[in-house]
Order: C-alpha cells, then sequence, then structure tokens
C-alpha cells in the first residue's frame, strides 16, 4: 500500500530517477494483445500462401510414394524430412519475427527504449522469503490473479461458443464436399479467434488504465519529499542565505576601503551617501567607489571625514546617485551637470587650500 503522505505528483527529477533504475511503465497486458494481434494478421496474410506449400508437400510426398521402388527408404525419408524443415521454416519463421517485432516495438514504445543496468543487477532482497510472502499477498499480486482467471473464463466461454455451434452444424459435412467443409471450420476458426481478441483488447484496455494509475500512485511523494528534493537541487535555502549574507559584507568591506580614494561624498543627510572619485587623467566620467543608505551610509561619511574627504549635503543630488548607479561604475550621463557643478566647487576649496598653504 502507497503511503497516505504520499500526496503529490512525482517532480521531473523523481521521474528521471526511478527511470535509470529501470522504474518505468509497463502494461504487460498491453504487449500480449500486440503481439497477439500481430500474429494474428501475419497468419492471416500468410495464411494462403501457406496452404499451397503445404498442399504442394502434401502432393510431393504421394509422388514419392508411387516413386519408392526406385528409390531407397532412407533416402526418401531424409528428402521428405528436408523438404517437411523447408516448410516449416517457410511457415513459421515469418509468423515468429513478426511476433517477436511486435513485442519489442510494444515494450520499447511504453518504456522509450529504455535499458538499464540496475534490473541487471542482483537483488537479495527477492530472495528474502518474508519479503515473497508480502509480494504473494500484495494487491498487486491479487489483481494479476484476478486477472488471470478473468482471461481464463473469457477463453474458456469464447471456445466453448465457437465449438458448440460448430459442432451443431458437423452434420451438415456429411452433404458437402471437402474443400467446402474445410472452409467453413477455417472461417469458424478466425471467428473464433476475432473474438478472443476483441476481449483481450477490452481487458488490455483496462490493465492499461490501472497500471497507468498504479504506476503514477506508486511514484507519489510527500510534501517533504519535494522540499527535500528542492534543498538537494537548489540548495538549502537557509545557507543560499547565509552565503548571501558574507557576499554582502565582504562586498561592503572592499567597497569601504576605497572611501579614501574618493573626491567627494554627497550625502543626504542620513539617509543616502554616495562617494565619487574624478581623475580626468584616467576616468572618462566621475566613478562611484562607494554607495549605501541609512547605517552603511553613516559609515561611508564617517570614515570620509577621517580621511578629510570633503562630504556635500544635496539631497536630490544623493538620491538620484543612490538610484540610478552601481559601484565601481560610472554615473549616467543626465548625473553629468549636477556631479560636475559638485565637483568644480570641490576642486576650487582644493585649489584654494593648496594656495593657502
Amino acid at each position: 500500500m502507497a503511503d497516505s503522505s504520499k500526496t503529490e505528483k512525482a517532480t521531473p527529477k523523481k521521474r528521471r530517477d526511478e527511470r535509470k533504475k529501470g522504474n518505468v511503465f509497463l502494461s504487460q497486458d498491453a504487449v500480449a494483445v500486440v503481439t497477439l494481434l500481430g500474429s494474428f494478421g501475419a497468419f492471416w496474410l500468410l495464411a494462403g500462401n501457406i496452404g499451397e506449400q503445404l498442399a504442394g508437400y502434401m502432393r510431393f510426398c504421394f509422388t514419392k510414394v508411387d516413386l519408392a521402388g526406385g528409390l531407397g527408404i532412407d533416402d526418401m525419408l531424409h528428402e521428405l524430412v528436408m523438404q517437411a524443415l523447408g516448410l516449416l521454416v517457410r511457415s513459421v519463421l515469418p509468423i515468429t519475427l513478426v511476433t517477436a517485432g511486435c513485442a519489442i516495438v510494444a515494450t520499447f514504445a511504453q518504456t522509450r527504449l529504455l535499458v538499464s543496468g540496475e534490473l541487471m543487477r542482483p537483488k537479495f532482497n527477492r530472495i528474502n522469503p518474508l519479503e515473497g510472502f508480502k509480494r504473494l499477498f500484495s494487491l498487486k499480486s491479487v489483481i494479476n490473479a484476478l486477472k488471470g482467471l478473468l482471461k481464463i473464463c473469457i477463453l474458456m466461454i469464447i471456445v466453448y461458443m465457437s465449438i458448440s455451434g460448430m459442432f451443431h452444424e458437423s452434420a451438415k459435412y456429411l452433404y458437402v464436399d471437402l474443400r467446402a467443409s474445410s472452409s467453413h471450420l477455417f472461417s469458424e476458426g478466425m471467428s473464433m479467434i476475432v473474438k478472443i481478441g476483441i476481449a483481450f483488447i477490452a481487458l488490455a484496455a483496462l490493465d492499461f488504465m490501472y497500471q497507468w494509475w498504479d504506476y503514477e500512485r506508486n511514484l507519489r511523494m510527500s510534501k517533504q519529499e519535494i522540499k527535500e528534493e528542492y534543498k538537494q537541487t537548489e540548495g538549502d535555502p537557509q545557507i543560499k542565505g547565509k552565503i548571501k549574507e558574507m557576499q554582502r559584507k565582504r562586498a561592503q568591506s572592499r567597497m569601504m576601503q576605497q572611501v579614501p580614494q574618493a573626491d567627494v561624498v554627497i550625502r543626504n543627510p542620513t539617509h543616502f551617501a554616495v562617494a565619487l572619485r574624478y581623475k580626468p587623467e584616467r576616468d572618462a566620467a566621475p566613478i562611484v567607489l562607494a554607495k549605501g543608505q541609512d547605517s552603511l551610509a553613516l559609515r561611508i561619511v564617517k570614515v570620509a571625514e577621517e580621511h578629510k574627504i570633503p562630504t556635500i549635503e544635496n539631497v536630490p543630488l544623493a538620491r538620484a546617485l543612490y538610484a540610478d548607479t552601481e559601484v565601481d561604475q560610472e554615473i549616467p550621463p543626465g548625473l553629468y551637470n549636477p556631479v560636475a557643478e559638485v565637483l568644480v566647487y570641490i576642486f576650487r576649496l582644493n585649489e584654494k587650500h593648496e594656495l593657502v598653504k
């Protein structure tokens, strides 16, 4: 019985893993019916040719018997046996090949050309008497036993009804020639095979639906299994969160180390802070060395003050720089003018300081 906690459909990964183990959907009844239909179709198409070859063999036998006086008995028997073997091969081999081909196609159509080494590995739990007892009285075994009994009953009923009909008409065979009676018997036999085939097709369709339901039921997963699978494939969310936090701290530390290289820090006054560098000899435009909000902004301002980096309070410009720029990237062209005004002011202050010195 399937675990009641397994209420979720199998994930693609679960299906791939089960397929690698050789656990795929397969209805043996569907394979048997396709094989039966293929065999019947091949026999139906080849029946005329087989009859002609059989008649030819019978004529050959009668001819050999008439001429037996001129041949040794051993030679005649050898020739008759060889002809019989040739007839058997020509008659049976095509039907056998068609039957095998139908079985292979029906199997691989369901398993999608699966060839798994897992199925060939020895599994010692199969020889465990307790496990064997459980399998013997499992739901699947009971269903298979009931299917077998149902097939036997249907087969016996169809055969009985067909033979009864032929038995009641057997008296008519006394008044017709051998060819007509043989043709009628052949037609009745084919009709019986068709009825059996239709009944088995219906049973195979029911078995196909049951096997599909049972296969999907056994593949179901619990919510916990899905969570564990997600952790294995995507990573534990808690671990991923910790990794991201470590990466963020490293990025902030690296960013704070660049603040002393800035030419100016534009702030707002406590919520945002952006450190800019502009070296005309190597920078095509001002570069954002660091930016932060709230506590990180205060840290940037503190480091700037410790290294005597000018800080300018400009609320709209600080907000715009924080929102539209990235660290270690140039500022966008739309901010060139307001930033240039700030830099010109800072450079002039620096020149005055140099003159005073």
